[in-house]
């Protein structure tokens, strides 16, 4: 699966996140406006991007490595990911579930959540809640569907309240037979950004919404500042063998992305 920013989006994301103008970020990085509008045509020149990095607060090897990337592919029982097309973008969803006791949770419904019902009536799973990383539209569109379908309760930070879900702070946990699921605020992106942390299965996974992605991030819609603190302190210090179940794009893990993602490595 392809990764959801290439280098000029990360450029792009970081520049709109300090609030710095175009003959600001020129002026300091030592580089001509032509040069600078080329990049962010996406025209691949790592001389002026590794100019470009230390003045947006990115590491410069790895967003030059970036268009080489790609996380090792992650197969873990108990966790599948569905996706769902909006507009152009692909909108990940995932299921994670106990074998033994047959029960499973949703996290974020994509705009299609027949999959997810197939797959749950195929592998005889029932569905014991529905977490919601943030309310963003391409991330709830079908949540009406799955819970008429299934009966399940919907659960969404309560810094950010969306009809047919019931609010929680974060720091409340889940369960799903053996599974626990402890909740950590990653606002930036969004102002009630969840990050949903499940323990019980052969790794630590970790479902983060759009505060992180393979190789960049949401971007601070809410508070770019936030988005990088919260991203560091409460999904980067998980251990480095933790799968994250990003938004858009693929999976990855903590080790990953403390090496190869620019924001953060």
């Amino acid at each position: 699966m392809a990764l959801e920013d290439n280098f000029a989006d990360v450029l792009g994301k970081a520049q709109r996140g300090l609030a710095l103008a175009d003959s600001e970020v020129v002026a300091r990085a030592g580089v001509s406006a032509a040069e600078f509008q080329r990049v962010h045509e996406e025209q691949f020149n790592p001389a002026v991007i590794r100019k470009l990095a230390p003045v947006l607060g990115l590491n410069a090897q790895a967003l030059v490595e970036l268009p080489q990337y790609q996380p090792t592919p992650v197969a873990l029982d108990g966790l599948t990911a569905f996706h769902s097309h909006y507009g152009e973008m692909l909108v990940n969803s995932y299921l994670i579930w106990d074998s033994e006791a047959a029960e499973a949770v949703a996290f974020d419904t994509g705009t299609d959540s027949k999959p997810m019902l197939e797959f749950l009536r195929d592998h005889g799973l029932t569905l014991r809640c529905i977490l919601l990383t943030h309310t963003h539209g391409d991330h709830v569109y079908d949540l009406d569907r799955l819970r008429e379908r299934t009966g399940s309760r919907a659960y969404v930070s309560n810094r950010e309240p969306l009809r047919g879900a019931e609010g929680f702070d974060a720091g409340q946990e889940f369960a799903c037979g053996k599974l626990l699921i402890e909740t950590r605020l990653t606002w930036g992106h969004s102002r009630g950004g969840t990050t949903y942390v499940v323990h019980g299965l052969k790794r630590p996974v970790a479902v983060v919404g759009d505060a992180l992605f393979a190789g960049s991030m949401g971007g601070g819609m809410a508070s770019y500042a936030d988005a990088l603190r919260t991203n560091r302190e409460q999904i980067l210090t998980l251990p480095s063998e933790a799968v994250l179940c990003p938004g858009h794009g693929p999976l990855t893990t903590v080790a990953e992305e403390r090496l190869h993602n620019p924001f953060f490595a």
